[in-house]
């Protein structure tokens, strides 16, 4: 073997990539120069693809395999150049590797509030967070469109757009979907779903897919919550009474946790509380007397000239007492009375008289 055969042999080129980073999406294969030699082999494992970038142009790419990177493999280079066998390629040419194995795990949350309104509750704010994974679907397309000329590319380098038109897409989705807020924890799958279609339609534009994407929790603020949280336990006390007693109860609670906290006015607070308590449920278990039935407003009769007119009320007897067509030996009937009697013989009549001075002696 000669020494021109010998050197040529020197020059020919390994050409590989192994990451244990698990985050790089694309790693440039560095060669001095920039040259790669003809006859060269280019190894492509699983989960990868690699680029062929010549003279600034896009050329080929390559699949998990093993190549030999001469004129009959690449007929694209063919027609750009011509390979020399010699010391020297007379062109130069790059190489990126591109990662098309899932990124798992990344995390996604809205910064601020999403505003929707909620048939029950009204306007409501609403945060959601949860995770997603990426892949590369189109080396080609992503190297162009996203990477461009940078030599290793990181998942973060992306991550912050992705996080953006996660939020984005979820806060149209959640406003126009009408679930009301107590019934979302029930459908955050389909809804993890129905929001990853409408991500991927947008991101296949540089490349890329979103495989899974997961909302963990959509929460409400803390002050909302707050009131919910009185409302389940008002729910679970059954009234109003039981609900005092129940709160009244988790204060004492606290305060014995705490006796040296508040001092005096706190035990004073708690057997004030506890007294309270106590008359409450006596006052409870005492039977409730019922009212008496109003009394029973009578009807009069009244017996003149061998007639019987009425009945009249009470008030219309007073009237008749007031202008004298009733008198104290006017004779008097009502259902349940013996037999007539005259009107100051009645005690209820008799009354009626009070505001008239009694006829005099010998009159």
């Amino acid at each position: 073997m000669g020494i021109f055969d010998f050197l040529s042999g020197e020059f020919i080129d390994v050409i590989h990539w192994t990451d244990n980073t698990r985050d790089t999406m694309v790693w440039r294969f560095e060669r001095e120069g920039h040259e790669i030699k003809y006859g060269a082999k280019l190894t492509v494992r699983e989960g990868q693809s690699a680029v062929f970038v010549h003279e600034g142009q896009l050329a080929d790419v390559f699949t998990p395999g093993l190549y030999m990177l001469e004129t009959n493999n690449m007929p694209i280079l063919t027609t750009l150049n011509h390979w020399d066998h010699g010391f020297r390629s007379p062109f130069k040419s790059e190489i990126y590797y591109v990662n098309t194995t899932r990124f798992n795990d990344l995390k996604w949350g809205t910064k601020n509030p999403i505003m929707c309104r909620d048939p029950e509750f009204g306007p409501v704010r609403l945060r959601a967070f949860g995770t997603y994974s990426v892949r590369v679907t189109d080396p080609a397309k992503f190297l162009i469109e996203i990477v461009g000329t940078d030599g290793e590319f990181t998942m973060d380098e992306i991550s912050y757009q992705i996080r953006n038109i996660i939020v984005q897409a979820f806060s149209r989705l959640i406003a126009g979907s009408g679930i009301p807020v107590l019934d979302m924890a029930a459908n955050t799958g389909d809804l993890g779903k129905a929001l990853a279609e409408k991500i991927s339609e947008q991101i296949a534009e540089y490349g890329l897919s979103l495989p899974e994407l997961y909302i963990e929790n959509i929460s409400l603020p803390a002050s909302v919550e707050a009131a919910l949280d009185k409302r389940t336990s008002a729910g679970i006390a059954g009234d109003l009474g039981r609900f005092t007693q129940y709160s009244a109860a988790e204060a004492m609670t606290e305060a014995a946790k705490n006796p040296n906290g508040g001092g005096g006015m706190g035990a004073g607070l708690g057997m004030g509380m506890g007294i309270a308590m106590a008359n409450q449920m006596s006052g409870q278990m005492q039977p409730q007397m019922a009212p008496p039935p109003p009394p029973v407003e009578h009807v009069w009769h009244i017996a003149e000239n061998g007639q019987t007119k009425g009945p009249f009320s009470k008030a219309r007897m007073g009237q008749m007492a007031q202008d004298g067509t009733l008198t104290r030996d006017t004779h008097v009937w009502t259902a349940g009375q013996d037999g007539w009697k005259t009107a100051d013989e009645v005690a209820e009549l008799a009354q009626l008289f009070t505001i008239l001075p009694p006829p005099p002696p010998g009159a």
